[in-house]
């Protein structure tokens, strides 16, 4: 049996642009399930492409025995045309059917190794985890985003490796898909490190990995543990803050009260020397000593001050290391009773017959969940709602301001920086203003200025939502398709707590459980067999 190790020694990592990504990594990855979190733009698919064997890096070296299979966010989401090529076995199948059709050559032969049943394989896979309609020839484009991560999973688990790495694999997954995740992953035998955001996903984790500007550090224990230890830190890093702060004005106020001590013992002892008639070079001396001796007070009192402020500014770095993050609220004018939206008799566009009609009113404080399996047509009622897709009939009517984000983020520019779309929808809060507010999101001044397409997937939602949400006429109805896909744990806690202030109409798509308990959500509407069905919370 091979003995794998997973391991960074020395490992840095430096960007085009000169910047450490990370440095000097020291970390051995065991059996354990492990999940890796961390805030966007921190580098943990980098990181992840490191460990598997996808990226050098700048500066040390990446320990690895054992098959290592990797999966990328992106493995759903384009490339491959069929699911063979999703899967990544497109070559064995090539090889396969040119040997059927009486190929000889050795490099057929050794393309396909040991895997000749790798087909059968996959078709039984596929089955198991309810795709029994998936085909090797299956066109991904006939898939949906979930049914297609679902197909790379399987793929990445068919050449049985020691260790799987997974980037935010349960984006895109439906409830159901979900929890079969959650099963195969409890089962997994060997090696695992799943990066992730998904609470539920990282609570089934053995311990919790975090990448951060300091490091990696790890916590034995699941989310929950991670969370409440986390909790913990913060909380000593303000009290040390605090701390420091109170000694630094107490020892200010010891230093100025020494200081008016010897200022007034120097006063009274020229005072006391002119009066007992002393000779001019006695006087000179006896002012040289005094002020030498004020002069070594102040500069041992500047030392003392300038160490207390440096430990001062240390425990802030560490509190606003773990700073929440804060997305301005939106307002919004308007009574909670006015229609923002309906459908009357809409017929939506390529949806099962069951699903194809629907009949909606949304009024301007409803907050609505909207649930249902991949494929069912989701994403397309939400752009019917948007006005971005006619309906085949009936009537829509959309009396009020929308915004509405979509998966791939279509309404930010990826050729212009944040900060210049953001200006061009607000014209009254100034660029000051609006820094300020990008900063309090997690985009710092160099992230705003960079193109949009330059940014993570984090960042770029974080962006597109304050294009949205801080322009000059803030919408009236807000329409999210799968929000929390890309947010960092601590951006996705601001997101929950902006939307639950968020004054206007709501229609969220999302498949985390969690996160639609958290935003206080007023009705479900769900997809199911029978048709749309909404209920109140």
């Amino acid at each position: 049996m091979t003995h794998t190790i997973l391991a960074l020694d020395g490992v840095s990592l430096y960007l085009p642009d000169g910047r450490a990504l990370f440095s000097n990594l020291h970390h051995h990855f065991d059996l354990r399930r492990t999940g890796l979190v961390g805030r966007n733009g921190v580098g943990k698919s980098m990181l992840a492409r490191l460990l598997a064997g996808e990226l050098a890096p700048t500066s040390g070296q990446c320990l690895r025995s054992g098959r290592v299979s990797y999966l990328s966010q992106q493995a759903g989401s384009g490339g491959a045309a069929s699911v063979a090529g999703l899967a990544g076995i497109e070559a064995i199948v090539a090889a396969l059917a040119r040997i059927e059709a009486g190929s000889v050559d050795p490099r057929d032969f050794d393309a396909v190794g040991e895997h000749w049943d790798i087909a059968a394989r996959l078709r039984q896979a596929c089955q198991a985890h309810g795709l029994p309609h998936v085909d090797l020839d299956t066109p991904v484009a006939a898939l949906s985003g979930g049914e297609a991560m679902r197909v790379a999973l399987i793929g990445a688990t068919l050449f049985d490796p020691d260790f799987l790495i997974l980037d935010e694999p349960s984006n895109h997954l439906d409830g159901a898909s979900r929890e079969a995740l959650l099963r195969q992953l409890r089962a997994w035998p060997k090696g695992l490190l799943v990066i992730s955001h998904d609470r539920e996903l990282l609570d089934a984790m053995e311990r919790i990995v975090e990448l951060s500007g300091d490091g990696l550090r790890s916590y034995g224990g699941n989310y929950a543990f991670y969370e409440e230890a986390r909790r913990q830190e913060q909380a000593a890093a303000q009290g040390a803050l605090e701390h420091a702060r109170r000694e630094l004005r107490r020892d200010d106020e010891a230093r100025r009260t020494q200081r008016e001590r010897q200022d007034r013992r120097q006063a009274r002892g020229n005072r006391d020397a002119k009066e007992a008639n002393q000779a001019a070079i006695l006087l000179g001396r006896g002012k040289d000593r005094s002020e030498g001796s004020a002069g070594r007070l102040r500069q041992q009192h500047d030392t003392a001050r300038s160490e207390q402020a440096g430990r001062v500014r240390e425990a802030f770095d560490r509190v606003a290391a773990d700073a929440d993050v804060r997305i301005h609220a939106a307002g919004v004018e308007g009574a909670a009773r006015r229609r923002v939206a309906q459908l009357e008799a809409v017929v939506l566009p390529w949806v099962a017959p069951s699903l194809a009609r629907i009949d909606l009113i949304l009024t301007g404080r409803q907050r609505v969940g909207l649930v249902g399996p991949n494929g069912s047509g989701k994403s397309t009622l939400l752009k019917v709602l948007a006005g971005r897709l006619d309906p085949v009939a009936g009537e829509r009517s959309l009396p009020a301001q929308v915004a509405y984000l979509d998966q791939q983020l279509g309404s930010l520019d990826p050729r212009r920086p944040t900060l210049d779309q953001l200006l061009d929808v607000n014209r009254s809060a100034g660029q000051d203003m609006l820094r300020t507010w990008l900063v309090q999101l997690g985009l710092d001044a160099r992230t705003i200025t960079q193109p949009a397409g330059l940014l993570s997937g984090g960042e770029r939602l974080k962006a597109a939502l304050a294009c949205a949400l801080y322009a000059d006429t803030p919408p009236a109805l807000l329409l999210l398709d799968e929000p929390s896909n890309h947010l960092d744990l601590a951006s996705l806690a601001a997101l929950e707590a902006m939307l639950g202030d968020y004054r206007g109409a709501l229609v969220v798509v999302s498949h985390d459980r969690v996160f639609l308990e958290r935003i206080g959500l007023t009705h479900r509407l769900a997809a199911l067999d029978t048709g749309w069905r909404l209920e109140e919370c």
